[in-house]
């Protein structure tokens, strides 16, 4: 294929830009619960804070439908990119609660804008009938991203230890110029339907409301807290850390496109029931780990069932109006951290007292999740938003 074909297909765009983020988002990640404990004595208070803080910028991602009446989508796209990156470079210069807390925002702003606008073009640009498959597809580049990302962190500060603050620079910098890259390189795409330039909430749409906002609940609990659980309790170093993350990714980059068309063909509410049971007996079992390689285990089989909740946007991508994907991206997306913005600080200091229950905490909010599955139709279009709409 020639290169100018490969510069013209937005499908390639979406993908570039799917490489780029997790590569320096995934280092941010990977060392920070070490990063904070070693360098800023954080306990489970301030990690929850900063996890709450980091979360505000999701919570506002409705505000993203306001910026697009100045900045279309796909250039809105390339400077959330450039600002995330800017946030990680900045991050280990600042090794104190209050200028992790900065750096933290920075970061999250660029990185919830570009989550929600790179939704709303993924939906827009991508046919319905090749979405799952699509973003499968797009899991596995990033986990590939995410790969290179934490085997390079452990050559680089296990094998020539490197510091957090020049790990943190590389990895800022190099998003830095590879976005500038993809920004010069790509042409601009076309939108085939007019979006929204305003705020919407629809009645119909209330199952995939609800779905997104316990999918934000109970994500959380995985990444602030079975993080935290492994370097706290268990005393696990950023080698093994990263060593977890690498099987995680691993498996993402054989199976995740395997797992969209697997979608497309069982259906998500197949798909989302059993991902609800497993995370359900995934919780429960963190609450009662007393041993490092179970709770090891867990982390792993936690981090597989990911995959499974691109059902929820595919499911959205079938009841939807075209022209509503813009908004009801940014709305979704402030719903989901709703409970985001509040929960790691909450459970910050429920983990103080015990931190078992948090995990329990995380099981009820699956177990919602659960119930509410049962509502998706088999074949959702729009007009059978739910199961009792089906004839």
């Amino acid at each position: 294929m020639k290169t100018s074909k490969i510069f013209n297909r937005p499908e390639n765009l979406l993908l570039a830009m799917a490489f780029i983020m997790p590569l320096v988002f995934s280092v941010w990640m990977a060392l920070l619960n070490n990063f904070v404990i070693e360098k800023a004595q954080f306990t489970g208070t301030e990690i929850g804070i900063l996890q709450s803080l980091r979360e505000i910028p999701g919570f506002l991602a409705f505000t993203v439908i306001y910026l697009l009446l100045f900045v279309k989508e796909q250039k809105l796209a390339i400077i959330s990119l450039f600002l995330t990156a800017i946030g990680v470079t900045a991050t280990g210069y600042f090794p104190d609660v209050y200028g992790l807390y900065i750096t933290t925002i920075i970061m999250s702003i660029g990185f919830h804008y570009f989550e929600t606008v790179n939704q709303s073009l993924t939906l827009q640009w991508v046919n319905k009938d090749n979405t799952a498959h699509f973003l499968g597809k797009m899991l596995s580049v990033k986990s590939i991203a995410s790969l290179l990302a934490f085997s390079s962190i452990w050559l680089l500060m296990e094998q020539f230890s490197w510091s957090y603050k020049a790990t943190y620079t590389l990895f800022g910098g190099i998003a830095l110029v590879f976005t500038a890259l993809i920004a010069i390189s790509f042409k601009q795409f076309p939108i085939h339907v007019e979006q929204e330039k305003k705020l919407i909430l629809r009645k119909r749409y209330w199952l995939f409301y609800a779905l997104t906002f316990f999918s934000g609940a109970r994500r959380q609990i995985f990444v602030v807290f079975a993080g935290f659980l492994m370097v706290e309790k268990f005393g696990y170093s950023v080698a093994d850390i990263s060593a977890l993350f690498l099987i995680n990714y691993i498996f993402n980059w054989l199976f995740a496109a395997r797992i969209g068309k697997l979608i497309g063909i069982i259906g998500e509410r197949r798909v989302l029931k059993f991902e609800y049971v497993g995370l359900i007996t995934l919780f429960i079992a963190y609450g009662l780990a007393e041993n490092a390689t179970f709770a090891a285990i867990l982390y792993v089989v936690d981090h597989l069932f990911f995959a499974l909740a691109i059902a929820i946007k595919t499911y959205f991508q079938k009841i939807a109006k075209p022209e509503d994907i813009a908004s009801t991206a940014g709305v979704s997306f402030s719903i989901n951290h709703i409970a985001a913005v509040v929960i790691p600080a909450l459970l910050g200091m429920v983990w103080i007292i015990n931190s078992s229950w948090v995990f329990y905490i995380g099981a009820c909010f699956a177990f919602c999740s659960l119930c509410l599955s049962h509502l998706i139709p088999t074949n959702p279009k729009q007009g059978v938003e739910l199961k009792f709409q089906e004839q």
